[in-house]
């Protein structure tokens, strides 16, 4: 994994690119945070309040629309960008009690930099930078982070199982790009590259969605499965066992 520093996400201009358009170039990105909110009230919303960690926060707004169907949560936020971490703080704008984490996925996986536990930890669009053994190396943190019965969702990018397969899902990704372009009225042409610069660059490095899932299962999350699919956007997870739970 490249240290973050050296990526994309360390350019300020970049990120402020990224958030500008990200409602065109992120699949149904509202739905899958709706999608997300149901979840949460499902599965882990109830009278008592709720601590979240939501990892590689950028601007906040998983924390954001998670606050929004419980504003009783306490949130913690973690990016290794001081730039998203300071949009995070603007989102949310003191609505819930939030604390900010300035540290790297790299940082994470080496250090105990957190004091869990967490009912609900969630990542958006962020961890298909690490390579598949940094991958597990997070999700094992991740369940150590958890109460027992905590939920961890990560959305995300995947790789497609087979070349056929990506093929069409690269044609999905650019049918929906298009869609947006025309209904927004912006310039053809704008957005043509978005796709190209995500299978060249380095940094980007997804893992098809049946190994993450296995992952997740060897480290002893239950419940696993992937709650809704687009093409290579996803949305899956699981639960830390109770204890005495097989």
């Amino acid at each position: 994994m490249s240290d973050f520093k050296e990526t994309h996400w360390a350019d300020r201009e970049f990120a402020k690119g990224y958030r500008d358009n990200a409602d065109i170039f992120i699949v149904e990105r509202w739905r899958m945070l709706s999608i997300l909110q149901s979840f949460y009230r499902h599965f882990v919303k109830n009278e008592s309040p709720k601590s979240i960690l939501d990892l590689g926060c950028g601007d906040g707004i998983v924390t954001s629309a998670l606050s929004a169907v419980d504003d009783s949560i306490s949130a913690t936020l973690v990016d290794g960008s001081n730039d998203m971490l300071a949009k995070a703080r603007q989102r949310l704008n003191g609505k819930i009690q939030a604390s900010f984490v300035h540290a790297s996925f790299q940082e994470m996986i080496r250090k105990d930099l957190l004091q869990g536990p967490f009912d609900f930890v969630a990542s958006s669009l962020a961890i298909h930078h690490l390579t598949m053994q940094e991958k597990a190396a997070l999700f094992e943190k991740t369940y150590r982070l958890l109460s027992r019965g905590g939920y961890f969702v990560n959305i995300d990018v995947v790789l497609a199982p087979t070349k056929r397969l990506e093929q069409w899902y690269l044609s999905l990704w650019k049918d929906w790009i298009d869609e947006r372009v025309w209904d927004l009225g912006l310039a053809g042409g704008r957005f043509d590259g978005i796709i190209r610069q995500y299978k060249d660059e380095e940094e980007n490095k997804p893992d098809r969605l049946g190994d993450q899932l296995d992952a997740l299962r060897t480290i002893g999350f239950r419940d696993v499965d992937c709650y809704y699919q687009y093409g290579i956007f996803t949305m899956f997870g699981g639960r830390k066992q109770l204890r005495g739970q097989r």
